[in-house]
């Protein structure tokens, strides 16, 4: 990869840009791996959380867990009545749980998840990626706001 800035004009590149950047990227990346699947990201998470709580999981408790992850007024609804629909989900009662066929995709998703974040890692050893993250949670922290992740 070549940088055409020296380390002294990077550091006064706007982190309003790159971070932004950084993160579309990376999700359009991630969002196209699993469209191969036929999966939508919050899909992937729904069956993921149903994989981690194979008793089941309340369809309200579920998509509280997830919200932070959702764009500000979007919802899980749809994209939980779409994996019922398709067999990957199904509801018992109040509770939602992984079918056999939810947790082979879950499963293949898996495969592939770690794949692309191999791919989005590579060639950055991990004590570069927790001070990249240390530093972007200092600057949230400095501005006032809150950062969230499960």
């Amino acid at each position: 990869m070549e940088y055409t800035h020296d380390d002294a004009g990077l550091a006064r590149q706007p982190i309003g840009y790159w971070a932004p950047t950084a993160g579309r990227a990376v999700v359009a990346h991630i969002r196209g791996a699993l469209g191969v699947l036929g999966l939508n990201q919050p899909q992937w998470w729904v069956l993921s959380q149903l994989t981690e709580h194979p008793d089941g999981k309340a369809r309200k408790e579920l998509s509280a867990f997830l919200q932070g992850y959702l764009e500000e007024g979007a919802t899980l609804d749809g994209d939980i009545d779409s994996l019922v629909s398709r067999g990957l989900v199904q509801e018992d009662g109040p509770l939602l749980r992984v079918t056999t066929e939810g947790g082979a995709l879950q499963a293949r998703a898996a495969a592939r998840q770690q794949a692309v974040r191999e791919e989005i890692h590579a060639g950055i050893p991990d004590e570069e990626y927790v001070r990249t993250v240390k530093v972007l949670q200092r600057m949230i922290h400095n501005v006032g706001a809150k950062a969230w992740h499960h």
